[in-house]
Formats: C-alpha cells, sequence, structure tokens
C-alpha cells in the first residue's frame, strides 16, 4: 500500500523534508493535495481528512502523513516514522535518536528562516512588517546561520564516516534534510550563502552528493521537484540579504 503524504500542492515547505525521504528511499507514495480531483484527491480531500472530527488523532496541520489506519503529523515525527521503514536511520537506538535530534534541529532553522519575513506574525503580509523582517533577518544572516551550519559541521567532524553522512555509516533522513536546508539558505540569502559557505565544506561537500545520488538527481529534475517561491517556508527578498 502507497503512503500518502498530504501537503499543499505549490510550495515545498515542511513537506519537502518528508518528499526527499520517500524519494530517496524509492517508496511508492501518493502526494494526494497534488492529485486531481477527479482521482478522488486535491487539496479539498486533504481538508475534510484534517477536519474530520471523528478522528482520534487529528494533525493540527499539514503536513501529515497516512500509512494504512496510522495518521502522523509533524515533519520530524513523520521522518521518526518513516526512518526505519524506509532504511534512513541507524539501526542502534543511539543513533536513530540523534538521527531525530538532528531532523529537530533542522525543524528549528527552517522555522527561524521562516521567521526572517514573518517576525511579528503569520496572518499578516510581508509587506506590513517590513521593517521588523530586516532587523530579524539581520539577526539570522549575522548570527544564527553560522551557529546552526556550524553545528552540523561539527557532527561531520566527529561522526565515523569521515564527513560522508551525519549519521553512521550512511545516507539517514538528517542527510536530506541538511540538503533541503542549504538549498533553501541559498535561496532565500545568496549573497550570505556565497560568502561564508567556505567556512562549511563537509557540509556543503554532503549537499552535493544528495543532489547527484540517482533517486534524488531523478527527483530534482522532476516536475515533482516544486521550484522555490514566494509563498513558501524559505523566500528570496533582496533586502534581506545584504550581505
Amino acid at each position: 500500500m502507497a503512503y500518502e503524504l498530504y501537503y499543499w500542492p505549490t510550495i515545498q515547505g515542511r513537506g519537502e523534508f518528508i518528499r526527499l525521504a520517500l524519494e530517496a528511499a524509492g517508496a511508492d507514495y501518493v502526494d494526494v493535495a497534488r492529485g486531481a480531483k477527479a482521482d478522488g484527491q486535491g487539496v479539498g480531500v486533504m481538508m475534510r481528512l484534517m477536519n474530520d472530527p471523528a478522528l482520534a488523532h487529528p494533525p493540527f496541520a499539514p503536513p501529515f502523513l497516512k500509512d494504512g489506519d496510522v495518521l502522523v503529523a509533524q515533519t520530524a515525527n513523520i521522518l521518526a516514522y518513516l526512518g526505519p521503514r524506509l532504511g534512513l536511520e541507524p539501526k542502534d537506538e543511539a543513533g536513530a535518536v540523534f538521527t531525530r535530534q538532528l531532523a529537530l534541529t533542522i525543524a528549528d532553522v527552517a522555522a527561524e528562516a521562516h521567521d526572517t519575513h514573518h517576525p511579528i506574525a503569520v496572518s499578516l503580509y510581508y509587506k506590513d512588517q517590513k521593517p521588523e523582517a530586516a532587523r530579524r533577518a539581520k539577526e539570522f544572516r549575522d548570527d544564527r546561520i553560522g551557529k546552526f551550519m556550524g553545528y552540523f559541521e561539527r557532527v561531520l567532524d566527529a561522526g565515523p564516516s569521515g564527513g560522508e553522512f551525519l549519521v553512521g555509516q550512511a545516507l539517514t533522513y538528517a542527510d536530506l534534510g541538511l540538503f533541503q536546508t542549504i538549498e533553501g539558505l541559498r535561496y532565500a540569502f545568496p549573497k550570505t550563502m556565497q560568502i561564508n559557505e567556505h567556512s562549511w565544506p563537509k557540509s556543503v561537500a554532503l549537499h552535493d552528493r544528495v543532489a547527484a545520488s540517482p533517486k534524488i538527481a531523478a527527483y530534482l529534475a522532476s516536475p515533482r521537484r516544486v521550484a522555490f517561491n514566494e509563498d513558501d517556508l524559505f523566500r528570496h527578498y533582496p533586502e534581506l540579504d545584504q550581505a
């Protein structure tokens, strides 16, 4: 039975971290909200399921994943569920827990990147909070990106793979998450990343290996990979990238 992924159809967003795991594993899945209404799919189907009053364990918001009778929400939680099923986390408990820890840290990066363009309220447009966004983005550029990326570099330096993987000796969803993080930061803050990427050579090399891996390369070249845009989690506003 195919996994059913529920997420907004026009953005990468938080759902992209899950798509990358499914794609890297060659898993059979349906991206439900991107499907046609005539096929019993689409955003309406996602919203009806999410708001079904009969659900014992309802999700707060997309993304969520349906695996038979199991419904799982929250990106890092979904990845923790998929990790052992897709072979994308170590089999030992310490390695599995650390992979989940890294996924949660990556979720923190994504949230902070989002808050550079929505620092006051998600319900307000970017144009309604531009002064605050400029101040928040400067702090993110000058301090937070380096702290996060320096941490991932440290993890790669300390790991047993010689810097090839974040955890253990094989690809995990944490590696895929770091790939997506770098992709997003390059889109949102290209000047900042161009200036600073030399400080994180192992992380950049990991990104490049993931991008070149056959299944991910095929996915990135396919229409399944939605382009970054200014309705997304990572957004490029040039005035916020005054590196």
